[in-house]
């Protein structure tokens, strides 16, 4: 069964920086296509980011588009998202989530990814 470890959450204030972590485990060792949500209170689970098995394809929510950067390293089986510029809009919980080895781009929905981390919380005050 693959698991998914986010790390790195915190709290800070506006305009810092601060880099999310997710570790995969399990499974057949196989990289997978794997993406940041974030969920605020009150509001639905947002895409943030996704990036390919390789590395080489990258996908960005409007949100977030030139101040975060999402990219892994797959000998470490580890995704990063570099969040910059942080506003206190960007406070959530953060998910990590990765698609089944047979899914191979990436996609906006929720409901396109088959595993899910248990979140690491992000708070930005003003």
């Amino acid at each position: 069964q693959v698991q998914l470890v986010e790390s790195g959450g915190g709290l800070v204030q506006a305009g810092d920086s601060l880099r999310l972590s997710c570790t995969t485990s399990g499974g057949t060792g196989s990289t997978l296509v794997t993406s940041w949500f974030r969920q605020a209170p009150g509001k639905q689970r947002e895409f943030v980011a996704g990036i390919t098995r390789s590395g080489g394809t990258t996908l960005y929510g409007d949100s977030v588009k030139g101040r975060f950067t999402i990219s892994r390293d797959n000998t470490k089986n580890t995704v990063y998202l570099q969040m910059t510029g942080l506003k206190p809009d960007d406070t959530a919980v953060y998910y990590c989530a990765a698609r089944k080895i047979t899914r191979t781009i990436v996609v906006s929905v929720v409901s396109g990814y088959d595993y899910w981390g248990q979140g690491t919380q992000v708070t930005v005050s003003s």
